[in-house]
Formats: structure tokens, C-alpha cells, sequence
């Protein structure tokens, strides 16, 4: 498969935000988001076998490990890769766009999905699949990044029509502010996190931290 990088960071997002976690991030994506802060990895790469990223992720030392893209499932051997980190007692999560099908994943109890759904500002959300919205369980997280207020009745419609039995997750596009989206959530009765981007507030876009 093609690994664009692999590094030791915490995890800035999501459920296991502020963890000490170990990124593969594989190479290429079916989509072209507007608001995209990875382009750098939709070509390229290097080629590595399973066993090499897993050698990889065992030099770092840590349980957590996140493979991300680009799309990591654009990748067939990305399942093979995370059947071996679930197998080797890691905690994985998936980091997927929803745009592809998530039956083929293995049925793991230290998988995390963690499934966007792209809202309008996007300009993919025509690509997504809402049937993997059904294949989301308590383990997992459904994440919505939101520009504006667009973005945040267009999330709310989806929860209303497709009632998650995940976490859901709304997080300001590139550190935006997050009263707009807590206001939103508050009002609109929403059972949802407000969270930002961790990462982004220590090291703002630099890459590979």
C-alpha cells in the first residue's frame, strides 16, 4: 500500500481527543473537498507492505493508532492493515469520508469508525453513502465539519432523518470559532459534542505533528 507518513502526535479530534497516538496516513482520496487540509497526500507515496507499517506502529509505543488519508479505504489493503493493529492489541480508528462502504471492515470491539459526513460547504456531499450511517454502533463516532450555518441545518436534518446510535461530533471548520456551532446545538436541542480541533490550536496547519 502507499503510506504518505507515519508519526507520533495526540489524537485532535473525535472521542479519543488528547491521546498519545500513533498516524498512518495512506495515500489518495475519491473526493476533492473544498476545505481539504491534507491534499498533500492524495498522490504519492511510499510502498509498504503490511508488515512494515506494522513494524512501523510497534516502534512508537503506544496502544492508539490512527489510520487516516487521503480515503485509507480507497486502499484495499487497508483492511488487511487493520485486521493486523487490531490483532497486535492496538486500539485503531478509522478516520473515513463515508463516501465508501464500511461492510467490509472487520467487526472489532477496539475499532473505532470514525465516519465524516461531508456537508455542503464540502462540495462532496452528494458522495455520500447514508446507509453506512446505519452500520455506525456505540463504539464509533459520526463527525460533521461545519462552516456555516448551512452546514450546521444540513447535519441537523441528517440527524433528524437518520437518528445515529453513535456520538456525533460537530467541529468548526480550521478552528473557527465554536460559539456559533455550541449556540446551534443548544437551541436546537442537539445531542451532540462541540469540539475543536486539537491539533490545530497547538501547531495550527503544519503537517506530520
Amino acid at each position: 500500500m502507499l503510506v504518505h507518513e507515519a508519526f507520533l502526535s495526540i489524537q485532535g479530534e473525535g472521542r479519543t481527543m488528547g491521546l498519545p497516538t500513533a498516524f498512518v496516513r495512506l495515500s489518495g482520496c475519491n473526493l476533492d473537498c473544498r476545505w481539504c487540509d491534507t491534499r498533500q497526500a492524495r498522490e504519492g507515496g511510499e510502498e509498504m507492505s503490511v508488515a512494515k507499517v506494522l513494524d512501523l506502529v510497534r516502534s512508537m509505543a503506544v496502544r492508539h493508532v490512527c489510520l487516516t488519508g487521503g480515503e485509507p479505504l480507497c486502499q484495499p489493503d487497508s483492511v488487511h492493515l487493520l485486521s493486523a493493529l487490531l490483532e497486535d492489541g492496538r486500539h485503531v480508528t478509522l478516520e473515513t469520508n463515508g463516501s465508501l462502504p464500511l461492510d467490509v471492515l472487520p467487526d472489532h470491539p477496539e475499532l473505532l469508525i470514525s465516519m465524516d459526513y461531508k456537508c455542503p460547504s464540502s462540495g462532496e456531499e452528494g458522495r455520500m453513502l447514508l446507509r453506512n450511517l446505519e452500520l455506525l454502533g456505540p463504539k464509533d463516532q459520526l463527525k460533521f465539519v461545519v462552516a456555516d450555518m448551512e452546514d450546521l441545518e444540513r447535519a441537523e436534518q441528517v440527524l433528524r432523518a437518520h437518528p445515529p446510535r453513535c456520538p456525533v461530533i460537530f467541529t468548526p471548520l480550521g478552528g473557527l470559532s465554536l460559539e456559533p456551532a455550541v449556540s446551534f446545538v443548544l437551541s436546537r436541542k442537539l445531542e451532540v459534542r462541540v469540539l475543536p480541533q486539537l491539533h490545530k490550536l497547538i501547531w495550527g496547519d503544519r503537517q506530520g505533528v
